[in-house]
């Protein structure tokens, strides 16, 4: 199994002056579900190299079983460190695609030219795709061949409204996933705030919130080896 995971490159949040990017969890917990599985699994960015981390995940309350093993992991550090160019894969080359959240997503993704065509090839080709909590974003933009919006009439999940509340960062991301999703037709589905929900409507794999990403990675790779 090839696997490509697409992490962000943005890391300011908003015009707070705070800094934002990948949530550790959401990257680290399927990391390990696929290279566990022994998938070979290739991490890009829109910028290439190393991805900024959002620093509340590496918080001590925000650590995970997940977490604590990227930090011991050397290895791992260094392939982050020095993730590929965006525009330089392609869906061809990949049995299935896994975009981790963190707020970050929601600045660089949604319109961001490469990962759109990168989406649209799997889409084309018929090849799993899967995104958690804010990654979401980088579909709300992504069109099937017959010009509709990807996410339309799919049953999906992602970052609720009521948990980016909870956060308080309402005002400040450019657009509440939730909302977006369900204006591009979507049937938007949640279970309560923090909890972990997955979606799967038919090659598309979505989870609602960090906690989620264990299980939208499990999803995904039940899905490769069925």
């Amino acid at each position: 199994m090839k696997i490509l995971m697409v992490l962000t490159s943005h890391d300011k949040l908003g015009d707070t002056g705070r800094r934002t990017g990948f949530w550790l969890e959401e990257f680290a917990a399927p990391y390990y579900v696929f290279s566990d599985a022994g998938a070979d699994v290739t991490l890009a960015s829109p910028k290439g190299g190393q991805p900024p981390l959002d620093p509340r995940s590496d918080e001590p309350d925000s650590q995970t079983d997940a977490t604590r093993r990227f930090r011991a992991d050397e290895e791992a550090q260094a392939r982050l460190a020095d993730t590929e160019k965006l525009a330089n894969v392609s869906a061809g080359d990949f049995d299935t695609v896994f975009y981790p959240g963190g707020h970050g997503p929601m600045w660089d993704l949604p319109d961001n030219p490469d990962s759109i065509a990168l989406l649209e090839g799997f889409l084309a080709a018929d090849k799993p795709i899967a995104a958690v909590c804010h990654a979401p974003a980088a579909l709300v933009n992504v069109r099937a061949q017959d010009g509709s919006y990807l996410v339309a009439d799919r049953q999906v999940t992602g970052f609720a409204d009521e948990e980016e509340a909870g956060v308080g960062l309402t005002g400040v991301v450019p657009f509440l996933l939730e909302d977006r999703l369900a204006d591009r037709g979507a049937v938007y589905a949640r279970s309560k705030a923090w909890g972990p929900h997955v979606e799967v409507d038919g090659r598309l794999v979505t989870g609602q919130n960090p906690a989620s990403s264990t299980g939208t990675a499990e999803r995904l790779l039940e899905m490769l080896r069925a």
